[in-house]
């Protein structure tokens, strides 16, 4: 595979011949665009070793057409939550990051934790091109690609609890989960995920919601006692493109950056064998079960859908009736 590079790098112009079908028998005969591509996650972790595989499969179909400058990830290249103004107004070509990032930008994006289906089931019950319509009207951006909605979140905590009740506890918390988790009776408190573990060791909170996938990577298993089940929503992380960058691209230049999107959203049964690693890891690393009945699972997508539709008047039942089974 192309390795991945970080700097950036002028455009290199190469004509190889008339311009026929668009395909990727094809690929030699266009003219070579280089696009900036960023991630919100520190570079390889969990929520950004697929997007760098992204960045590299398209650099192997792409040769001589398109060509991705992976720039880094993480807040040392830009503020997380100012990846989706960077893909709006071009400064980044491609960023990977979740929705909760941008709600700012397009509030119905948090929506897409909620749905019960896969992107390629969006793709085809017409979810995807009503968000991705959203996405373009009010961000300037086209929904190339997801990852990640395989992958549940959980709630991880350092004191048992025997029932659905987290009353007189501190959640570490962001949008994604602070409906539920409220619904609970627990007090949220907004922390950067770099100060997670420091508040648990220091009691400063009693829990943290976060998917089956990375805890470890993290270190936080030295500090959580407890994962409850079942897990619930989607983590599911976007590839977005600005709109304007995308309209200027050539038919075979697009065609790239959509088999390598397809590629990526056909990881899911990877990341499902990735989830049941993680489980056994975070058993073996004293982590123990709490396992719920169906109505926590109820609970936890009432609260969301509730929150959503009080925010969301005008687009919320249509996206609840796509992204419902």
């Amino acid at each position: 595979m192309t390795t991945i590079t970080t700097t950036r790098k002028t455009v290199i112009g190469v004509i190889a011949g008339a311009a026929g079908l668009i395909g990727l028998s094809s690929i030699a005969a266009a003219e070579e665009v280089t696009l900036k591509a960023v991630s919100a996650f520190a570079n390889g972790t969990t929520f950004s070793k697929n997007f760098q595989r992204y960045v590299e499969k398209v650099n192997e179909l792409g040769k001589g057409v398109v060509k991705l400058n992976y720039l880094g990830g993480g807040k040392s290249v830009i503020n997380p939550f100012e990846l989706g103004n960077a893909i709006k107004t071009g400064v980044v070509d491609i960023g990977n990051l979740p929705g909760a990032f941008y709600t700012n930008i397009v509030p119905e994006a948090d929506a897409i934790k909620l749905s019960q289906y896969t992107i390629l089931e969006e793709r085809k019950n017409g979810a995807w091109s009503f968000m991705n319509d959203l996405h373009i009207k009010k961000m300037n951006a086209y929904h190339l690609a997801r990852q990640k909605d395989c992958v549940p979140f959980h709630l991880y905590l350092t004191k048992k609890i025997d029932k659905p009740n987290l009353k007189g506890m501190n959640i570490r918390t962001t949008p994604i989960y602070s409906a539920f988790f409220t619904s609970l009776g627990g007090s949220m408190i907004r922390t950067p995920p770099g100060d997670v573990y420091t508040a648990l060791e220091r009691g400063a909170v009693d829990g943290y919601g976060w998917p089956t996938q990375g805890v470890l990577d993290l270190g936080w298993h030295e500090v959580t006692k407890f994962r409850v089940d079942p897990g619930f929503y989607r983590a599911s992380v976007e590839v977005l493109i600005n709109n304007d960058k995308w309209k200027s691209l050539g038919a075979d230049q697009k065609t790239v950056l959509a088999k390598a999107a397809q590629w990526m959203e056909s990881l899911c049964a990877e990341d499902q064998k990735i989830n049941a690693t993680e489980i056994s890891r975070q058993t073996n690393a004293g982590i123990k079960q709490i396992m719920f009945d169906k109505a926590y699972l109820k609970q936890a997508y009432d609260a969301g859908w509730k929150a959503f539709l009080k925010a969301n008047p005008a687009n919320g039942p249509k996206l609840r009736e796509l992204l419902t089974k």
